[in-house]
């Protein structure tokens, strides 16, 4: 049997200025608050800000792939509802939730790995427990400092609990399958296939 296509899983850039040197700079603040490096001429209040700028950085992208990985998973769940043999399923969110963490396609393991993407289960986990409660980029002034350093704790948990919420058909053993894109990518593809047409 031949796997069935889902729709190609595209992901958007998002401008953030200095969002990589943010995050180069809160990691070697976390290693100089563990110990690890040493301060030099920075006191600990300003180590602790570079710190925590990182991880508001790092919830502002999570927050971006949550909003392609969730229009992907309505794709889906809009194609299982048209087809008469997958219909009645239990196929949920949380089906091609729990797949694109622990079942995705060596394909695509393989092209996030090429863009440098080495953890991408807990980067995709996070970005879905995030987007199971931020409709909107939040703002860093409503969030605690608790919240923006231990952001990752509370994110691998929501996501935990909203794959809990119902019982769920688990695809990963079906035949599925699906392409990874950067949105730029995508673009030129489709208007080289326009061309061709």
């Amino acid at each position: 049997m031949n796997a069935r296509k889902l729709p190609p899983l595209i992901l958007h850039p998002f401008a953030d200025a200095g969002g990589p040197e943010k995050l180069v700079e809160s990691s070697r603040a976390s290693l100089v608050l563990q110990g690890l490096l040493p301060a030099g001429e920075r006191n600990t209040q300003d180590i602790e800000r570079t710190l925590l700028d990182g991880r508001f950085c790092e919830i502002r992208m999570l927050f971006y792939v949550g909003k392609d990985l969730l229009r992907w998973i309505d794709q889906c769940l809009e194609l299982v509802e048209r087809s008469p043999e997958l219909a009645s399923s239990s196929i949920k969110y949380q089906s091609f939730a729990d797949y694109l963490v622990n079942y995705a396609p060596e394909p695509v393991q393989a092209k996030l790995k090429k863009w440098g993407v080495s953890d991408y289960k807990s980067i995709f986990a996070r970005a879905l427990g995030l987007s199971s409660v931020f409709a909107a980029v939040p703002d860093r002034a409503v969030l605690t400092d608790e919240f923006v350093r231990h952001y990752y704790r509370y994110a691998d948990q929501l996501f935990h609990i909203r794959q809990g919420e119902v019982a769920f058909t688990d695809i990963g053993r079906l035949e599925f399958d699906f392409e990874i894109y950067a949105s730029g990518e995508y673009s030129r593809m489709l208007e080289r296939e326009g061309a061709e047409t």
